[in-house]
């Protein structure tokens, strides 16, 4: 929808030079832009190419001046974070403050029992089971399956075809993209040795995923054995991942795709995780640690140190790995 510009400026805390009344309706870079787009630019160097753009207005960090808006004639917003604003303003461009009644689509199933706030929207052939709840502005896609007593916040975008399995908790502004499957049973089996076989060992906690969390597609998130599996506030976790039952993953934790936790792991906040690496059970990654791609923890291991950067496999810590790659490759060349 389109929105004024001295709107914006107020939403995300940015200066305003130019004309306020000047209404934009979307984002997009400076080489794409059209009339009635948003841009924004970061180096001094392309101030002048994205005042000479199509777009109806810049955001720009302090480089640029009010006398580079009145040259050019297109309004600035000006704030010290320009891609931060940039994406608070795409966001506030999506919102739909108006009063839009729920909506279910004939196709849908929705369990009498189940309750939908305001303005939620189900797509076709979801279904909603018994016992659901769904927040105000939330929106289940086409082909979903929402399991028994799921409870999903206000806000929330569950994007076509995901499953999520009973009692699962959603805060809010979760988004969950297509094919994920939450709450499923946890790979948990106890050997029998008399006969050889695996038995079932009870997966019957529950998974609880905190607000502003963002699921990518194909992901797979299992519920507790037998308390919970937690993703904590603000993660943010990509595509084809897989997080196993009971683990704990903090605030503000980044896992790139194709990563792999077994269960009962511990990832403290702001921690961040490279594609492709594997956690083996009971591991503890600590506050502001960072894993490289392909990195290997292993079982019971305790990575710490804030901030500090470990890589390969098994893990360990940057400087020591580069200086084993540097004797490899020296032994290479005897």
């Amino acid at each position: 929808m389109k929105r004024r510009l001295q709107e914006i400026a107020e939403a995300v805390g940015a200066r305003l030079v130019g004309d306020g009344s000047v209404k934009v309706s979307s984002v997009a870079s400076v080489v794409s832009s059209g009339e009635g787009d948003l841009v924004f630019v970061e180096d001094e160097r392309y101030l002048a190419s994205a005042l000479a753009s199509s777009a109806a207005a810049v955001i720009a960090g302090e480089i640029a001046s009010p006398a580079s808006s009145l040259a050019s004639g297109k309004p600035l917003l000006i704030c010290s974070h320009p891609k931060l604003a940039f994406a608070r303003a795409a966001r506030f461009l999506r919102s739909d403050s108006g009063s839009k009644e729920s909506e279910v689509r004939e196709s849908a199933l929705v369990r009498p029992s189940a309750r939908l706030g305001a303005r939620v929207m189900v797509e076709e052939r979801a279904v909603i089971s018994e016992e659901v709840e769904i927040g105000d502005g939330s929106k289940v896609g086409a082909g979903c399956v929402i399991g028994p007593s799921v409870k999903v916040g206000k806000d929330c975008e569950i994007y076509p075809n995901v499953t999520i399995y009973a009692g699962a908790i959603l805060g809010d502004r979760v988004i969950v993209h297509a094919g994920a499957v939450l709450g499923s049973d946890g790979f948990g089996y106890v050997r029998d040795s008399a006969s050889g076989r695996y038995e079932k060992f009870p997966q019957v906690g529950r998974l609880v995923i905190e607000d502003d969390v963002e699921i990518g597609a194909n992901s797979t998130i299992d519920r507790g054995a037998l308390d919970e599996t937690r993703i904590g506030r603000g993660t943010k976790i990509d595509n084809l991942v897989h997080i196993g039952h009971n683990c704990r993953i903090g605030e503000n934790v980044v896992i790139a795709a194709q990563a792999g936790l077994s269960g009962s792991i511990v990832i403290e906040n702001n921690v961040v995780l490279g594609g492709q690496v594997g956690i083996g059970e009971h591991a503890r990654i600590e506050e502001g640690v960072m894993v490289g791609g392909q990195g290997g923890i292993l079982p019971n291991k305790v990575l710490r140190g804030k901030d500090g950067v470990f890589w390969g496999t098994p893990a360990r810590p940057l400087r020591e790995y580069l200086k084993q790659l540097a004797a490899l490759a020296k032994l290479g060349k005897r």
